[in-house]
């Protein structure tokens, strides 16, 4: 079950530091998924990434991007079949009922950035054009930082103590496929009835044909919309190798990430159709960030 090495944002020093604080921030999310904690891994192809990708993660055009796909999932979602009923299943305080819908509602919105945002860099390092030609700076920027009322992120170590978990996470991994355990899953795991009730009953229904057209259908959404993403993304395989980073590697470990994420959009969309009072389309929508360029490029250094 073990996957490919991360570096967490506590290990992290130097410039990956300096990324993932960067990258949180402006993803507006209060941690960061696996398959950034795996990029991190090769320091100069994590900056030289960021360089590339960093103007459009900030726009209000990647928000609603990721906005298109949540909401393209909750209809998918809906329309594979009735609410799982996990959600009723278990007998959880309302404390923890409250701490689950924001966990829930955390991966909801991070899982649809990190597919476009992952289909862009693939796209990139496949030498395919993504983003169009605006000048830098004339896209709207939302707000930075993540909203107050977003829960932190936390997982479940790995492996866990819990024989239990240990078998679900080892049937999650082989599920949803390499390279390593979803971090929405680990998270979920700290209501460990809940996560056996969802996956009991999620399981089945991602091994169907309508499922898998769902996700293909994902993949092509995010692949258009990254293509269209504001500025051009100035990252390709020659420029990974001019770095002295792995290219083969990172690039089979990004496709793997990519073609997994759908997978996670939906299945997160379809625990979200099946809680009470979570925000299904726009759970944490984004203001305007009216400030001036200096101001920016200082919050940038």
């Amino acid at each position: 079950m073990a996957g490919p090495k991360q570096v967490s944002e506590r290990e992290a020093h130097g410039d990956v530091e300096r990324v993932l604080h960067e990258m949180r921030r402006t993803l507006r999310v209060t941690g960061l998924d696996v398959t950034v904690h795996t990029w991190a891994r090769f320091e100069r192809f994590l900056v030289g990434m960021w360089e590339a990708m960093g103007p459009n993660a900030e726009t209000r055009a990647f928000e609603s991007a990721a906005d298109e796909v949540r909401v393209w999932a909750v209809d998918a979602a809906e329309r594979l079949g009735p609410p799982l009923g996990a959600w009723d299943a278990v007998p959880l305080g309302e404390s923890q009922r409250y701490q689950l819908r924001g966990a829930l509602e955390l991966y909801h919105y991070l899982n649809p950035k990190m597919l476009v945002f992952t289909s862009a860099v693939q796209l990139a390092l496949r030498d395919e054009p993504v983003g169009t030609l605006q000048p830098l700076g004339s896209a709207e920027r939302i707000e930075r930082g993540a909203p107050a009322r977003m829960m932190a992120m936390e997982w479940v170590s790995e492996p866990p103590d819990d024989a239990r978990l240990r078998g679900l996470f080892k049937d999650i991994q082989e599920t949803v496929g390499p390279p390593s355990l979803p971090g929405d899953f680990r998270g979920l795991a700290m209501w460990p009835e809940y996560l056996g009730a969802v996956w009991t009953r999620l399981k089945p229904r991602m091994k169907g044909e309508e499922w898998a057209r769902a996700c293909d259908a994902l993949l092509a959404l995010s692949r258009r919309l990254a293509r269209n993403l504001p500025y051009e993304v100035a990252l390709s395989r020659e420029r990974v190798e001019v770095l002295h980073e792995d290219a083969e590697v990172i690039q089979r470990m990004t496709v793997q990430f990519e073609w997994r994420l759908p997978v996670l959009v939906l299945a997160m969309a379809t625990l979200v159709c099946d809680a009470r009072e979570v925000e299904r389309r726009l759970p944490f929508p984004a203001e305007a960030r009216l400030v001036p360029d200096f101001v920016v490029a200082g919050e940038l250094r």
